[in-house]
């Protein structure tokens, strides 16, 4: 079972667009609200991916661990980054000697196969007055919602080419992303959204500038319940 999921780690990994064009920019908002939340300390990233956030946060906290099912991530990450404790691991076979004070999700709970067993997992790695920081993308989000209505998908929640290209297994919307959070015995202390996204990625790679794109993404922290982006931040 480990060894199949790895594989398809992998291959999701090699072929995704995790920073691709607009996710770039996604990403560094996130980092940013994440910012905003997180305790001194120290961080575990699970799923950093191409490390886009990890390069943000690294220089603010120096005592820094990465989790990732794809080698050649973590590698990539510690060549740029010699002081990071980087693992090549599922997040299942992790076996840390020490809690954490923010543990970071960045686009990880819509990958996993029980994202509430994560969770639980998460919630004895934590250190008592440390948070957990999750961001998903929204089910909801207006450009999921023009897609139902155009015929492009069925339900919001569908899996679309982007998402089976991502290996995504399932799509949150802010209520189902609460419901897993609360079974696994979270404490939910924020919520919210970010990225008022009315159009697929590859329009807006093509016809945006800098400036539409940041106003967009501000914007979406005003509208949480239709933001492209939606984010937990959590404490046992």
């Amino acid at each position: 079972m480990n060894h199949q999921e790895k594989e398809r780690i992998t291959e999701h990994s090699r072929i995704a667009c995790y920073a691709a064009g607009v996710m770039e920019k996604a990403t560094s908002y996130c980092c940013d609200v994440f910012r905003r939340n997180m305790r001194p300390g120290n961080v575990l990233e699970l799923g950093p991916a191409e490390g886009i956030m990890t390069d943000m946060l690294f220089p603010y906290y120096k005592d820094y661990t990465v989790v990732d099912g794809a080698d050649f991530f973590v590698k990539d990450i510690i060549d740029r980054h010699p002081g990071i404790e980087g693992h090549c691991a599922l997040f299942e076979e992790f076996n840390p000697t020490k809690t954490y004070n923010n543990i970071i999700l960045g686009h990880v709970l819509e990958h996993v196969e029980n994202p509430v067993d994560i969770l639980r997992m998460c919630a004895t790695w934590l250190s008592m007055d440390g948070v957990i920081l999750a961001a998903v993308p929204n089910s909801h989000s207006i450009h999921r919602q023009a897609a139902v209505l155009m015929g492009l998908l069925g339900k919001e929640n569908e899996l679309n080419d982007t998402d089976r290209r991502n290996g995504h297994r399932r799509v949150y919307n802010m209520p189902s992303l609460q419901k897993d959070f609360l079974h696994a015995g979270l404490k939910i202390v924020k919520s919210g959204g970010y990225w008022l996204k009315p159009e697929h990625n590859a329009f807006i790679d093509n016809n945006w500038n800098d400036k539409m794109i940041d106003a967009f993404l501000q914007l979406g922290e005003s509208y949480p319940e239709i933001a492209g982006e939606i984010y937990i931040i959590a404490q046992k």
